[in-house]
């Protein structure tokens, strides 16, 4: 019977994340007395401030793992827990948003539909997803521009690079864990150009996307976003010597980070 370990980033998502532990658990325990998949969770809080550790901890549950770092940061947290899945004999690996936003039967669909591809991610563009309710026009503006500038700089395939759900298989994470780095916007990119360098295969399918209220996206995304792309592209080209001029050059509180975890 295969495996597939879950991680979820949390960083105080007290409001959120019990709903998504519920739906989640439920789901995959009638999946594991079926016989049909097991599966593992594993919760990676990253700073949280409020009682988000009390929550998950409420979930008394030999699934669930439980990882608690004061460093922040998405990527941060889904390296860790990917890190952590390597340790256990699991087949597959990914990870989900803490905010529920992916349902499980979604994500289920990506374990369903892998096949003889090494890694798959859900793609809110595709025209058959099911988005509820719309996005805001400040969300999709985003959201297009973005894609627009991640295709343009890494000739990806791949229309949505940001949405919260992907698994991989766990050769593909073994190759390529190692090489990643925790940046909190351009974690998904890098994960998929690392991907795609070691030759891996990934497919990209429809899903079903739920919006959540208490979004951390706020006015200063879109520019973290672009200047974490670009770093990113600079990294991965002949030009990486930019970036010691770059932080030679401008004063520290310009700079910009790849390292926004």
């Amino acid at each position: 019977m295969e495996k597939v370990s879950i991680v979820i980033p949390a960083y105080n998502e007290e409001d959120r994340i019990y709903r998504t532990l519920e739906d989640y658990f439920s789901f995959f325990n009638e999946l594991k007395q079926k016989r049909e998949l097991d599966f593992e969770i594993v919760v990676v809080l990253n700073g949280c401030k409020d009682n988000t550790r009390g929550i998950v901890e409420g979930f008394n549950c030999n699934e669930l793992i439980i990882l608690d770092f004061e460093r922040a940061g998405k990527g941060f947290a889904v390296l860790e827990g990917f890190k952590d899945a390597l340790n256990r004999d699991n087949n597959l690996i990914g990870f989900i948003d803490a905010d529920g936003a992916t349902p499980p039967a979604a994500f289920y669909g990506l374990i369903r539909n892998i096949g003889n591809y090494e890694g798959i991610i859900a793609n809110r563009k595709d025209k058959k997803s099911k988005i509820s309710p719309k996005q805001t026009l400040f969300r999709r503006f985003i959201g297009i521009v973005f894609n627009y500038v991640v295709r343009s700089l890494f000739f990806f395939p791949h229309r949505d690079t940001q949405c919260g759900a992907k698994l991989f298989k766990k050769e593909l994470i073994e190759k390529i864990v190692g090489n990643l780095g925790s940046s909190e916007w351009s974690f998904d990119v890098d994960l998929l150009f690392y991907s795609r360098y070691f030759g891996f295969k990934i497919k990209s399918i429809p899903t079903e996307w739920n919006d959540q209220k208490g979004s951390k996206v706020g006015k200063k995304t879109p520019g973290r976003m672009f200047f974490s792309v670009a770093r990113l592209r600079l990294i991965h080209s002949p030009f990486r010597f930019l970036l010691r001029f770059h932080q030679k050059v401008l004063p520290r509180k310009l700079q910009v980070s790849y390292w926004f975890g």
